[in-house]
């Protein structure tokens, strides 16, 4: 019998996955990370169901502390790039750094297996020509993550299964109640686990960063108004600026040294390129000319075509062929050919280019 771990993070979409892959047949053996110290929902009574739904399938479940990695990882990667102006994606590095690798060698380590699943929404194929394993969308586009997983290397997409890569969220959900299952009509996260715990964003920043006055002011220098700190805002921001204007404006720049915000109108805020790096090719060798694709720019933006230009130190340019709103450094830019994951990285400020 073939054996597999399975993240179980107490939702449905994990709790479906491992229902599935028993039913399949596999020795399914259920482990959740512990990421956050203090409180959040991962935490606690997502812990308390996915042990639940372990119990409800008969298999066992095994919890790892993984909280140190996440501070070193996540949550100091996240301060230091709120106090630098950047509003950095903590989902694709938690997927490689916290989540996917460390779980793949303790599966290995403890329970000799060499294999792992969970319920994120997309697809991995293995190309023969190309000897080469492939992410892809999910059949569920509302649903998809693939955007979120576009770092992982290829030792860890040959030892995943996405039992829910060829199924709606909607199925998800059918599944879950003809198994019974304790998390059948459990509501969906809508928010980063961060955010659940704390609130919102700015509450779990202004633990680590102190407040700090400055000013907001318009493009030709002048002052608007005054922030508390620049970690509070985002590139392509309009709504909590608290300042009055004529027409609405928009954050457009963060100066970390000045510590200003720089607002504007909207076609200010418009980017015909932009400089991608810490790239990862997940599906296709590393381009040595210019491709022409589709860049998805943040999760929920739609997928728009570019050119990507490699340049020296494995870094590329992207050319739009429209100019793209609210384009963001510490986001991912994630590359694609139709539902074919090329690769992605991470936009970077304008003083990197």
């Amino acid at each position: 019998m073939d054996k597999v771990v399975v993240g179980l993070s107490g939702g449905v979409d994990s709790s479906v996955a491992a229902a599935s892959l028993q039913r399949q047949g596999y020795e399914v053996i259920g482990l959740t990370l512990w990421l956050m110290k203090g409180k959040g929902q991962c935490c606690s009574e997502g812990m308390v169901d996915a042990a639940f739904i372990c119990e409800q399938l008969g298999i066992p479940h095994h919890v790892v502390d993984t909280r140190d990695l996440f501070q070193a990882n996540i949550v100091d990667y996240l301060v230091s790039g709120y106090e630098s102006g950047i509003t950095p994606l903590p989902c694709s590095q938690c997927n490689r750094a916290v989540k996917f690798g460390p779980m793949l060698a303790h599966a290995k380590e403890a329970f000799n297996c060499d294999r792992i699943a969970t319920g994120h929404y997309a697809r991995i194929h293995y190309e023969e020509s190309r000897g080469r394993y492939q992410l892809l969308r999910a059949v569920d586009r509302n649903k998809d993550q693939s955007y979120f997983l576009y770092d992982l290397p290829q030792d860890i997409l040959k030892g995943t299964i996405f039992p829910l890569g060829e199924q709606t969220k909607e199925e998800t959900r059918l599944i879950a109640a003809k198994f019974d299952l304790k998390t059948a009509n459990k509501p969906e996260s809508q928010d980063l686990c961060l955010i659940e715990a704390h609130g919102s964003m700015a509450t779990f920043l202004d633990q680590y960063i102190k407040p700090r006055e400055g000013e907001i002011v318009d493009l030709d220098g002048k002052v608007v108004g005054t922030h508390q700190g620049i970690h509070h805002y985002t590139i392509g921001q309009r709504r909590g600026l608290g300042i009055a204007a004529p027409e609405p404006l928009y954050v457009v720049k963060l100066d970390a040294v000045m510590n200003r915000v720089i607002v504007g109108n909207r076609s200010a805020g418009g980017r015909s390129d932009c400089l991608v790096g810490r790239l990862n090719w997940v599906s296709v060798p590393e381009p040595t000319s210019p491709i022409m694709a589709e860049v998805q720019v943040r999760y929920r933006s739609p997928a728009v075509p570019v050119t990507v230009i490699p340049m020296t130190d494995h870094r590329v340019k992207l050319v739009f062929d429209e100019p793209q709103f609210g384009i963001t450094p510490g986001q991912a830019a994630v590359f694609y050919e139709g539902e074919l994951v090329l690769g992605g990285g991470i936009i970077l400020q304008e003083n990197e280019e």
